[in-house]
């Protein structure tokens, strides 16, 4: 009886001493996960479904920490985290990944693919794993998966828009890639970087004119509350990726990888999906709040971005995926 008491003795205060560590029940390997999008974006119940299925597949070996509202900073900050090893994700666009491999713009070049099941394609075909190949060779990042789809982003103004003349001197925030601020140009209007945090901030004092989004980001950011109008344009279908660092991937057993890049794919879909099913919900929403929500004929609008494609050497590449998203 006293060898059984002992031995409960030195358990307890083993576990006793672990608690005050903090090392209880502890994964052997983190990964923080940034994102700009709040925690009511459809986006992120599946980064919470990627938490979640990770934990369980991995048996918590590895957890995942995220981090809404860019907790952790601007995504080229965390790119830059990602690049010199550290263990953490962001999700981020084509348009930001074209500095390491130009092909990658092409995916927020304007009306490449209507939705997301043809995008989908594009993002899991041959041609995409040799430009992720190259993305973790040469710039040390590595994509889990680039199956996160935010829908299709749309003009926020505070006066009504009719077509590319409407945008004229109107100065409109955008993320600062070559392709989106080509693209806004195009359109007509003058493209004003800046991080997405500072937009309802800057349109409220009227630093910028106006935006353009995605409803679900729209209604994350309260951005109802600083703009009056939506012109359902679709100029861009904003297709994401989880992002980390090529190098700590590759230090991590060859089970985990395999789980880290299925349960991101899958966690991709259900995000996406999950996107789909809420865009009608969200645009009656906005409209409940006093917003107007235009459709218009964007006909004039695809004519004059598609030279877009031709002044940053997409245009071959264009039809190419044109075609695979339409198979």
């Amino acid at each position: 009886m006293n060898y059984i008491a002992n031995i409960k003795s030195i358990a307890l205060a083993g576990l006793a001493a672990s608690l005050m560590t903090g090392t209880a029940f502890a994964a052997d390997y983190t990964l923080s996960v940034n994102t700009a999008l709040a925690t009511t974006d459809p986006l992120y119940k599946g980064l919470e479904a990627f938490r979640d299925n990770v934990a369980e597949a991995s048996d918590g070996a590895l957890e995942v920490r995220l981090f809404p509202n860019s907790q952790l900073g601007p995504d080229e900050d965390v790119l830059e985290q990602a690049r010199a090893g550290a263990p953490v994700a962001v999700v981020v666009d084509g348009g930001r990944l074209a500095v390491f491999v130009n092909e990658f713009g092409v995916l927020g070049a304007p009306y490449l693919a209507n939705g997301y099941d043809g995008i989908r394609k594009v993002v899991t075909s041959d041609m995409f794993d040799e430009w992720a190949t190259t993305l973790h060779n040469d710039a040390g990042l590595d994509v889990l998966s680039f199956n996160w789809w935010q829908g299709e982003r749309h003009l926020l103004t505070k006066k009504p828009i009719n077509g590319p003349d409407d945008l004229s001197g109107v100065r409109m925030r955008t993320p600062g890639a070559p392709v989106w601020t080509g693209t806004i140009e195009a359109m007509g209007a003058t493209p004003t970087p800046m991080p997405w945090g500072e937009v309802y901030s800057a349109i409220s004092s009227n630093v910028i004119d106006g935006a353009e989004a995605q409803l679900p980001a729209v209604v994350g950011a309260k951005l109802d509350e600083v703009i009056t109008n939506i012109t359902l344009t679709g100029h861009i279908n904003l297709i994401t990726g989880l992002i980390t660092s090529a190098a700590w991937v590759d230090s991590l057993p060859e089970n985990l990888q395999t789980i880290l890049h299925e349960e991101a794919l899958k966690a991709g879909d259900i995000a996406s999906y999950g996107t789909r099913d809420a865009l009608a919900s969200l645009e009656q929403q906005l409209k409940d709040g006093g917003v107007t929500v235009e459709a218009i004929d964007v006909t004039p609008f695809k004519e004059r971005t598609a030279v877009v494609y031709d002044n940053l050497g997409y245009g071959d590449l264009r039809d190419k995926l044109q075609a695979i998203a339409a198979q």
